[in-house]
């Protein structure tokens, strides 16, 4: 699933591209997870603004031709992606049955292909209203916000009796720890990922956001991760799987201290750790 790292990345290498581009076509193919929500010739004429994240959601802001202001939420579900296409038009490039939705633009197509339809394309008058707000309201807090930190951390655990790990992938307290990078960043920040999130201390909260913070800014320069088939808006793939230290390494010796990575299952996700070095 593409998490925090990968939809950044995918933004990145569009966002500049396509804004101020103005629509001149768009095409929804099969059902996606909810309802576009308007009609597609009515976002013909619309302006492109400038490209965001919130979370694994991007919003493209977009001023209508008869100058309503709105824009597209869309998320990647489990196994979408964004393919932007500067050369492209709509007549010359034809969908796959996986290909859900193009945006052609003056400047390019933008498509979303996505085997498993989990992704979306709805439509919201604004980020704070509508479909967007409700969709964005149970998001945490940014990661590279500068209040995340490690009190913020410590409140947001404060009375939860889950694990650690499970609190993380949770997404209420901080957005962007999914699965590969909350065992990275436990295992920075060398806790046991078992351990229940209300017993973690102030000062491990502390060690734990600067992780979380580390580790996503890490997989940020390295492009994401591509464990099967994520690849950015042009088609390049990340590569921070090469520098994972115990994500998808069971039964490999730990890189600190030797002892066999162990592997168990958290809320139907795996997990990976070192019983040396991470801590409860």
């Amino acid at each position: 699933m593409p998490e925090l790292p990968e939809v950044e990345v995918t933004r990145r290498s569009f966002a500049q591209a396509i804004e101020g581009a103005t629509v001149v076509g768009a095409r929804l193919g099969k059902p996606l997870r909810w309802p576009l929500g308007v009609a597609t010739e009515s976002l013909v004429g619309a302006r492109v603004g400038a490209v965001t994240r919130r979370g694994k959601y991007l919003w493209l802001p977009v001023s209508t031709a008869n100058a309503e202001a709105g824009g597209l939420l869309l998320h990647l579900g489990m196994s979408g992606s964004l393919a932007f296409n500067a050369a492209a038009l709509a007549s010359d490039s034809v969908p796959g049955a996986h290909d859900h939705f193009d945006l052609q633009t003056d400047r390019g197509l933008l498509r979303l292909t996505d085997p498993r339809r989990f992704g979306a394309v709805v439509w919201s008058d604004a980020l704070h209203s509508g479909p967007a707000a409700k969709l964005l309201a149970g998001l945490g807090m940014e990661p590279f916000d500068p209040r995340f930190d490690g009190p913020h951390l410590y409140a947001g655990l404060s009375g939860r009796r889950v694990a650690i790990k499970l609190a993380l992938l949770a997404g209420d307290i901080v957005v962007g720890a999914g699965n590969i990078y909350a065992c990275e960043a436990l295992f920075l920040a060398g806790i046991d990922p078992r351990l229940p999130a209300a017993k973690l201390s102030r000062p491990r909260a502390q060690k734990l956001a600067l992780a979380v913070r580390g580790v996503l800014a890490r997989a940020l320069d390295a492009g994401g991760t591509t464990l099967r088939d994520f690849k950015d808006a042009h088609g390049v793939a990340g590569s921070f799987q090469m520098q994972a230290q115990v994500y998808g390494r069971a039964g490999d010796p730990c890189l600190v201290c030797g002892t066999p990575i162990r592997r168990i299952v958290q809320g139907q996700r795996s997990t990976f750790f070192c019983p040396q070095c991470q801590k409860r």
